[in-house]
């Protein structure tokens, strides 16, 4: 039953695997574990960037395509329900149609980007995909009358998933249930299951041919496969799941802008995420943007409460000022790249072959 869910690909390290599921347990369980809002949002975070990063991966990992307009089907998707809610209503309907909207604009777009640029050299298509994205960016910050420009577009969600509606008339383990928890299983549960879909699509027979493509393009197309339709497929793809991504982060937001989804920073966060899980691992996507989006939100307090510790040696406590999170956070991602740098998921898995 365990294989059939992931696809016959499981993680094949007894310490990866603990890992794994220590992370979906920590999600799952969330909002009954930590108090506060910065816990849920964190962890809604993480369950976004899972999916956003293991579809960079089948392009960049599986099939060796080197794209920089992620972040802008990312933003479509934001903008698509976001807009749609605004506009429509906060209703079920409102934010269905926003997402199949955005769903057809984003493949569409993956197509044509796909069909016309992929038959080029790696740095070119790149360079097109960067070229592509940073004018829709543009585009959604001069359409301010439709998009709200730089500012971005607030809006109402439908009620049932308001922080303010109570699902329930107690607290389950001292918990009140109300809509914002419910929106935050909405989110895990999708996340959970755009995953497990991602892990079918890459062990499948396309998958496969994907893995063959990177490898080796030309031996590929000797063997009759049209490495130009199966690349493009790859993009369609990872494009789509990139979208139904970015329409929830939208809704648990409740809010979509430019730096939200379409900041050329996020492309290099999901870049990083992706080198320090393991390209070409899937699993690598959970690892790297469970470590990234953790760093990111408490590396700077954590190193506040170091910094006060070590008041008594003026130098170190200088250094560990949380005005220079960055500068550590910089650090500490280079000496991960150094020390695995075919990711936390290869040296895991290469550790356990070893000792087999």
């Amino acid at each position: 039953m365990l294989d059939r869910i992931l696809s016959g690909d499981r993680p094949r390290s007894p310490l990866l695997t603990a890992l794994l599921l220590a992370i979906l347990l920590g999600l799952a369980f969330t909002p009954f574990l930590f108090g506060g809002a910065q816990p849920i949002n964190t962890a809604a975070k993480i369950c976004v960037f899972i999916v956003l990063v293991a579809s960079y991966d089948l392009l960049i990992g599986y099939t060796g395509i080197v794209s920089f307009a992620h972040t802008m089907f990312f933003g479509i998707g934001g903008y698509g329900v976001g807009l749609a809610l605004n506009a429509w209503g906060a209703t079920w309907p409102a934010a269905l149609a926003g997402w199949l909207l955005a769903l057809l604009l984003g493949v569409a777009l993956a197509l044509v980007i796909g069909l016309f640029s992929l038959r080029v050299r790696a740095i070119f298509y790149a360079m097109i995909t960067l070229a592509v994205a940073s004018a829709f960016a543009v585009l959604a910050s001069q359409l301010s009358d439709i998009t709200g420009g730089e500012d971005g577009r607030s809006f109402r969600v439908p009620e049932i998933l308001r922080p303010g509606t109570r699902l329930l008339a107690e607290p389950v383990l001292g918990v009140d249930i109300t809509g914002r928890i419910l929106a935050y299983y909405l989110v895990f549960v999708a996340a959970l299951v755009l995953f497990l879909v991602l892990l079918r699509v890459v062990n499948s027979p396309f998958g496969r041919v994907l893995q063959a493509i990177r490898e080796n393009d030309f031996r590929a197309e000797a063997l009759g496969y049209r490495t130009v339709w199966y690349r493009t497929g790859a993009n369609c793809v990872a494009a789509a799941v990139a979208v139904l991504a970015g329409g929830l982060y939208a809704l648990w937001l409740r809010y979509t802008g430019p730096d939200t989804t379409l900041s050329f920073t996020i492309m290099v966060d999901i870049l990083l995420m992706v080198v320090i899980g393991g390209m070409g691992t899937l699993y690598g996507s959970v690892i790297g943007a469970t470590l990234f989006v953790i760093a990111q939100n408490y590396l700077q307090k954590l190193m506040g409460i170091a910094a006060k510790a070590t008041e008594a040696i003026p130098v170190l406590s200088r250094l560990l000022d949380p005005d220079r999170w960055l500068l550590w956070l910089g650090i500490l991602f280079v000496l991960s790249v150094y020390f695995f740098p075919t990711g936390i998921v290869g040296r895991l898995r290469g550790a356990a072959e070893r000792q087999r």
